[in-house]
């Protein structure tokens, strides 16, 4: 929002084309995560930026937990998929993707996927309280959790301002090392078995895991490969004389803190992904993890 005003736009020009992604996962405060995001960006736009009615509607989109899927008893992924949908249904998420069960090791295939659709398809369809908008509103543990997880994302936001903002925590880590304390924490819970995961490490199959007979891996062949690398080829030379300038046009705008998006998009039109990542790396440098 601040980046948008600095350069001069007004808050309600761009504030309604804003949209967010979420992740639902197994947690109960998963349960009110929109609801929670949708008053805090509420207040915000109103009572800080001034801005109007419909500004202050948040569009958002959920994602099901890719990191709760296991490839141990992979079919039991489903049965949190579903789970996971339902809350986020529950919460009136303006788009929901959910996940097929194999993304735990491999590319999802044709049938997995119509799976993962039709587990949105029959709680839309066909589930009766779904056809109830806010069902668990006015629940005890839905307000007290709203409040609860409210009160935890703004102490969050606080103490990202406190480090200068959220590019300013980024230069310390700040943010990157709270998500690796959280996997850590989250699998030696795992590995504990104070997370109980049923089929990964508890209630376990006597039987072992059944190895599945056939498990269609979504691999290119080499002579799709050799083709991309073709393509890749054929397109460097037709624009070999046009990328240069195009790149040299981009690295200048990022220096002069310009609308990089706006040169991008004459950029990606005679230059290739790779080329604009190390024109970019030239003038921003490259990530590299510290541990």
């Amino acid at each position: 929002m601040e980046a948008y005003l600095a350069r001069g736009m007004h808050i309600d020009d761009f504030a309604p084309n804003l949209s967010f992604f979420f992740s639902n996962g197994m947690d109960p405060e998963y349960t009110v995560m929109g609801r929670v995001a949708r008053r805090i960006w509420a207040v915000a736009m109103k009572e800080k930026y001034g801005a109007n009615e419909r500004s202050q509607k948040l569009k958002y989109h959920i994602q099901t937990s890719g990191r709760s899927l296991h490839a141990q008893e992979i079919q039991f992924n489903d049965i949190r998929t579903t789970l996971q949908a339902l809350i986020a249904i529950y919460d009136n998420c303006n788009s929901l993707h959910t996940n097929a069960f194999d993304e735990a090791i491999t590319t999802p295939t044709e049938d997995s996927v119509r799976r993962a659709m039709a587990i949105q398809l029959i709680i839309n369809r066909e589930w009766g309280l779904a056809k109830n908008e806010n069902p668990n509103q006015g629940a005890f543990i839905i307000e007290e959790l709203t409040e609860l997880v409210e009160e935890a994302v703004l102490s969050e936001f606080t103490a990202i301002a406190d480090r200068g903002g959220v590019l300013g925590a980024m230069e310390t880590g700040y943010q990157r090392g709270k998500i690796q304390d959280e996997s850590m924490t989250y699998e030696m819970l795992k590995h504990t078995g104070e997370l109980p995961i049923i089929g990964v490490n508890t209630f376990r199959n006597p039987h072992g895991d059944a190895v599945l007979d056939k498990l269609e891996l979504a691999r290119s062949t080499d002579e799709e490969k050799q083709s991309q690398l073709q393509r890749l080829q054929d397109f460097h030379t037709r624009h070999a004389a046009q990328s240069p300038k195009q790149l040299k046009r981009l690295q200048q705008a990022v220096i002069d803190n310009k609308n990089v998006f706006e040169v991008l998009m004459d950029a990606v039109r005679v230059c290739s992904l790779g080329q604009i990542t190390n024109a970019l790396f030239e003038v921003g440098g490259q990530y590299r993890r510290n541990m």
